[in-house]
């Protein structure tokens, strides 16, 4: 893949989004959340990664979801990896306080087997990707192991989402939104400084 097509990528999902609009139009089946992709310095991964946090609105110390991505390219896709923190509460709220990634090491990160999220280009700077094939991307949910079915689409000014677990043996809807999609708004790019030196060694 051409580095001019992943640098795009990247630019293009760093920013923090918000759902302001959808939870204001309907307050009783969407609260309002922010997500982040922030980018990361090149040594965590020896390439390019990020940060990701999603948080509601009320309370945006206490993220219910955090991550840490490596992006990688094939030939037919934009990949990110997916891992998890082994101190997760060190890192809360370095979404939208950057200054708390200075102490995240490499060291820390778990790998989530299974979990990568395949990207593809359906048309020029618009992005639609799913979690790897398999139900092998494992969530505990409620005392109850499920597997993660996770869709996403973005561009510049949108970024929409749905993430919903279902039952391992009867593949019977567990968790996850009921009403739709997730549609969020662009806030704020992150990825403006972001260039082909950040992008070095991500070919395979």
């Amino acid at each position: 893949m051409h580095q001019s097509s992943l640098l795009r990528f990247a630019k293009t999902l760093a920013a923090h989004y918000s759902n302001k609009a959808q939870a204001q139009k309907n307050p009783i089946n969407f609260a309002r959340i922010n997500i982040y992709f922030r980018p990361l310095l090149w040594d965590i991964f020896q390439g390019p990664g990020y940060y990701s946090e999603q948080s509601y609105d009320y309370d945006p110390w206490r993220p219910y979801r955090q991550g840490v991505h490596k992006l990688i390219a094939s030939k037919e896709a934009f990949i990110l990896e997916n891992y998890s923190l082994q101190e997760p509460k060190r890192m809360a709220g370095a979404g939208f306080y950057p200054d708390l990634l200075n102490h995240l090491c490499a060291d820390t990160l778990v790998p989530r087997r299974g979990c990568a999220m395949h990207f593809k280009e359906v048309k020029p700077n618009h992005y639609r990707g799913q979690v790897e094939p398999g139900n092998y991307c494992l969530v505990p949910r409620n005392n109850t192991m499920t597997y993660l079915v996770s869709e996403v689409e973005f561009d510049e000014k949108t970024w929409i989402s749905r993430d919903r677990g279902f039952d391992p043996k009867t593949h019977q809807q567990l968790w996850g939104s009921k009403h739709g999609p997730l549609y969020f708004q662009r806030i704020i790019n992150l990825g403006d400084h972001l260039n082909e030196s950040w992008l070095r060694n991500t070919s395979q």
